[in-house]
């Protein structure tokens, strides 16, 4: 009988190799980058995260014979039957729908005339329109009360030297919003011409000859070309302009105090009072977040009124 020899097993397969192990001094490579965003990740977390969210908390509470109470959404709900709450809400829509547009508005022809050729000694003017940016808002503030005092001001001795009656700058409410205006277009008109001088010099020149060739005068190059090629940066200084004058505190403050009769107490003063004259933190805080979602809506509202269209 013939036998049917078996078939040659095939060679055992061979086992999975190892993973080589990563070296040491690999890993350490890898966790270095972390580590140094470490320490301002730390820094960050304490004087930023940790602040907001306490500050959500205390807006909970109420300071009730020295010690805080939870009260819920109440002082929310006290915002919005708070006719001081209103009046300084008021006070600084006026200034942002009033001031602001007038600021940007000079901004932009500053802007437009630091970029003319035609001017001798542009970096000099531009210097100079930029220094105020530098002042400290307290020590700007202090000099705009001194120069505007009705009794003792340079404004005033000069307005008398040609006969005209002294001007209550500080003490008469229209003339104190008038004041605070004149204050903050001086001090951030130069700041924003900077800004819109730099994208304007970004803008082909070759439009501005397309222009000429087409017969357009100075006005339609403006109209068609400058605007249009600001249109970011417009966009940004109006952005940051709202910020700053929702968050308005050094100027009024210093110059006024929130007066004559409220007149220019704003949202800024208003929170200051509530915090460190009243000690009522946890209403503060509420003002604080009611202020944060309005400068959101406003910059959400702005983004897509001047943003770029698809």
């Amino acid at each position: 009988m013939t036998q049917v020899a078996a078939p040659a097993a095939g060679p055992a397969p061979a086992a999975a190799a190892p993973r080589p192990a990563v070296p040491r001094r690999r890993r350490r490579g890898r966790a270095a980058p972390y580590l140094f965003v470490l320490p301002a990740l730390l820094l960050f977390a304490a004087f930023k995260l940790y602040p907001i969210g306490w500050s959500f908390l205390l807006s909970l509470h109420r300071t009730v014979g020295g010690a805080e109470t939870f009260v819920g959404a109440d002082n929310y709900l006290r915002l919005a039957e708070d006719p001081l709450l209103w009046t300084a809400l008021r006070n600084t829509l006026v200034i942002l729908v009033v001031q602001v547009p007038l600021m940007l508005a000079l901004a932009t022809g500053l802007a437009v005339a630091l970029d003319s050729t035609l001017l001798r000694g542009r970096p000099v003017f531009r210097l100079g329109f930029f220094l105020p940016m530098v002042t400290g808002l307290v020590a700007y503030g202090i000099v705009f009360s001194v120069l505007l005092n009705k009794d003792y001001g340079l404004v005033n001795w000069v307005f008398g030297r040609f006969g005209a009656d002294p001007v209550p700058w500080l003490t008469d409410p229209m003339w104190a919003r008038i004041s605070l205006g004149l204050a903050l277009t001086w001090h951030y008109t130069g700041y924003n011409a900077v800004i819109l001088l730099a994208r304007l010099q970004t803008v082909p020149r070759e439009l501005y000859d397309a222009v000429a060739v087409d017969g357009g005068g100075a006005l339609s190059a403006f109209r068609h070309v400058t605007l249009p090629g600001l249109r970011p940066a417009l966009l940004l200084t109006t952005v940051l302009s709202t910020i700053g004058t929702l968050q308005l505190f050094d100027e009024p403050y210093v110059l006024t105090g929130g007066g004559p009769d409220n007149a220019t107490l704003t949202i800024g003063v208003y929170l200051y009072q509530n915090a460190f004259t009243y000690f009522d933190f946890g209403y503060a805080s509420a003002i604080a977040y009611a202020l944060t979602v309005l400068v959101g809506l406003l910059g959400l509202i702005q983004f897509r009124l001047l943003g770029e269209k698809p």
